[in-house]
């Protein structure tokens, strides 16, 4: 199975909550891809880069985010445990912790404690590999809101100080090995 059949598998009707999620997921795709390209002295693995982008937001539709045409009953900040749930039923275990992951600049245990956030304390959410910064890092150019525009760095950085400090220092050092 191609990452195309499990999005069709997932969002199955041409409608708007489907091509808010292709939109989104193409945009991070190419960004992951030019990345890759722009850095072989990183050695990315450029097709795993782009099925995960691709699938990293697939468990958006099981979220409430009315905004997005998500009609769930999940908290949106659960999309990433839900898609990683996803793509390990599916078999899909490296692409689970990509959607895992990406949530900011990555949730640290403290970070989910202090703002009581509605995830499972036994899981990992911080990007390790390469793999994963990399499509974390992409993701924070593109809103679902606003599929139109492309954040800059400074935009993007500027949208992650509301969760801390040490996510917009994370994404600008990001930002100094992939640009």
């Amino acid at each position: 199975m191609d990452y195309q059949a499990i999005i069709d598998k997932y969002y199955p009707s041409e409608n708007e909550l489907r091509r808010i999620l292709l939109v989104h997921s193409r945009q991070v795709a190419d960004r992951c891809l030019k990345i890759a390209k722009a850095h072989p002295e990183l050695r990315l693995d450029a097709e795993f880069l782009e099925e995960a982008a691709m699938l990293h937001d697939i468990g958006i539709y099981r979220c409430d985010a009315p905004s997005i045409q998500c009609f769930g009953t999940e908290p949106y900040i659960c999309h990433g445990v839900i898609g990683g749930q996803i793509l390990r039923e599916e078999g899909w275990e490296r692409h689970a912790l990509v959607c895992e992951r990406h949530t900011g600049t990555g949730l640290s245990h403290e970070q989910i404690i202090r703002q009581q956030l509605p995830l499972p304390l036994d899981g990992h959410y911080e990007p390790e590999v390469l793999e994963e910064q990399v499509v974390c890092y992409a993701d924070k150019f593109y809103s679902k809101t606003h599929p139109d525009r492309e954040r800059t760095v400074v935009e993007a950085a500027q949208s992650l100080e509301k969760f801390g400090q040490e996510g917009v220092s994370r994404f600008l050092d990001w930002a100094k090995m992939f640009e």
